[in-house]
Order: structure tokens, then sequence, then C-alpha cells
């Protein structure tokens, strides 16, 4: 048997998670994604008609991490400790690492997928003026922890 969506009930209604009986804890996060691009693309990113892509999606990531709740219908708003996001320039793209931290009752890998996620759609808005073949691809959680 699978186990139950946490965010459905019996009859199939969609509801907000109760975590107002659990713990507060210490919890991380880390989310990553990868934009694909030509390798002239890669070249001018610090350069392009819409300014410095890296250091656009390095705060859009941030900004987003902080509002993910708005974002998504069913998370909880968190009181964020700290938020990282970390592009770097590889052969063939940017790859983005980013990070979010909390102490609440809830964990925070919803705000790292976030901040990821939409620092790589900010990469894809500053440079698809100068290439149509980009792709955002690999977003994923790479770790969650708690402190017990």
């Amino acid at each position: 048997m699978t186990d139950p969506l946490t965010h459905v009930d019996e009859s199939g209604a969609v509801h907000m998670v109760d975590v107002g009986g659990k713990p507060a804890s210490r919890r991380r996060a880390v989310a990553d994604a990868r934009v694909t691009m030509k390798p002239e693309t890669v070249e001018r990113l610090r350069g392009l008609p819409k300014g410095d892509a890296l250091a656009a999606a390095q705060l859009a990531g941030i900004m987003a991490a902080k509002r993910t709740a708005e974002l998504i219908p069913l998370c909880h708003p968190l009181p964020l400790s700290h938020v990282d996001v970390a592009l770097e320039v590889v052969e063939g793209g940017v790859e983005i690492v980013a990070s979010a931290e909390t102490t609440a009752q809830t964990g925070v890998e919803m705000e790292a997928l976030t901040a990821a996620t939409i620092a790589a759609l900010t990469v894809y808005d500053m440079a698809k003026a100068i290439d149509k073949e980009m792709t955002i691809a690999e977003v994923r959680l790479r770790e969650k922890t708690k402190d017990s």
C-alpha cells in the first residue's frame, strides 16, 4: 500500500496539513536545478541586454523562497532564518544550488525547490532573446535535514 497524500483527506478534498501539535525544530533543505544553453550564451551571461543574469537569478531565487507560501497554496508560511542561492557557470549551462533554513514545525524543502526553480527561470528569461534552445532540467531536492 502506498503512503497517503498528506494534503488530501479521505473524501479527496485538499487541505492544509495541521502542524500545530508538532514541536519546532531546526530544518534545512537543499535543492538544485540546471539550465542548459549554447556555449556562446554561457559566455554572455554577465553581459546580456537585460544585465547580469547570474546576479538577477540569485536575487530572484532568494525572493522566491521568502514568498513560497504565496505561490504554492497549501504551503505553510515559514520564518526563514537563511536562504542561499549559488549559481555556477559550467560547460553547457548553469548549475544552481539553493538552500533554505528555518526553525519551525514543518520542513523547508518547498522553499529550497522554489528558490532553485525561480533562479533557473530567471536565467532563462534573461537569456531567451539570444538562445531559443535553452532548457531547464533536473530540478530536485538534494537534501532535507531536521535536528531533533
